[in-house]
């Protein structure tokens, strides 16, 4: 019999999300367009929605994840802190260590 293993990956503190997937994407996209709404933009989710992910998992961890830059002459911006950047190489670690479980799985049956 074929199959497939499914699984979702996401890190929590004190029983509340910090990080998962789509977490993730928010905040590389973050580091790729420099904006917060061309971000949200990008992943079809609303600027609020992205401001209040932003804003809760700052809050779990008790640290910045992105420098924003007020609009002005040269417009604003959005870039990610070394702690953002170091939790997404922590989850990506740890994705890439569920996906080898998940093929020896599946190879094994």
């Amino acid at each position: 019999m074929k199959y497939e293993i499914k699984y979702k990956v996401w890190l929590e503190k004190d029983g509340e999300i910090v990080m998962g997937l789509g977490r993730e994407k928010l905040l590389k996209e973050i580091e790729k367009q420099g904006s917060i709404s061309k971000a949200a933009k990008e992943l079809g989710i609303s600027y609020k929605k992205a401001w209040s992910f932003l804003k809760a998992m700052e809050k779990r961890l008790g640290t910045k994840l992105v420098e924003t830059k007020r609009g002005g002459e040269k417009g604003g911006g959005a870039s990610l802190t070394k702690e953002a950047k170091d939790l997404i190489k922590q989850f990506e670690k740890i994705v890439k260590r569920f996906e080898g479980v998940r093929e020896r799985a599946e190879r094994n049956g």
